[in-house]
């Protein structure tokens, strides 16, 4: 995976005009990704206890630390649709991390990370892993272990930002 390019997919978002009123705009991997460094964290599912109490949480207090980095951006990325993650992202009162829908799991199927969530009747969701793209390259990647179709166990660690800041920046808390 290191060195690969990511899937060139177009994702449905929903977007505030300059009247306030929602519409759909398409964006692209290229829009997001092309000529940035960027840390892009995938989850199984917007509003659940561990993406909302930790992981989300965390990379968002932890975004200076990776701007002073060198990162562009920071993007969460879940398996759902535009209506649930900008809900989600404003639950969560963002200001830094930027939230991508991945609705059908285009994205994630082609970064060999979608897999089966039936006992938690989430059906195809992403496994939890965290990135560095590099102009739309694979960089770095943080899967946590033991990715199979319902996994019995939802891990966090590998891919929590304070991980990736002491693993790929040699960044002290």
């Amino acid at each position: 995976m290191i060195g690969q390019r990511i899937p060139d997919i177009t994702f449905k978002t929903r977007v505030k005009d300059e009247e306030g009123n929602y519409g759909w705009k398409d964006v692209t991997t290229c829009d997001y990704f092309k000529g940035k460094s960027v840390i892009l964290f995938s989850l199984p599912g917007a509003f659940t206890p561990t993406c909302s109490t930790y992981q989300l949480p965390n990379f968002e207090k932890m975004y200076a630390d990776f701007s002073l980095s060198g990162i562009d951006e920071i993007y969460c990325m879940s398996v759902n649709d535009a209506f649930v993650m900008n809900a989600w992202a404003k639950d969560q009162k963002l200001e830094n991390v930027k939230v991508i829908p991945d609705g059908s799991g285009r994205f994630t199927r082609g970064m060999g990370m979608l897999v089966r969530k039936d006992p938690e009747d989430f059906g195809y969701r992403s496994w939890r892993y965290a990135a560095v793209f590099n102009d739309r390259k694979v960089e770095m990647c943080f899967p946590e272990a033991g990715k199979i179709d319902n996994c019995p166990d939802d891990p966090y660690a590998f891919s929590a930002p304070q991980n990736m800041i002491r693993e790929v920046y040699n960044v002290v808390e």
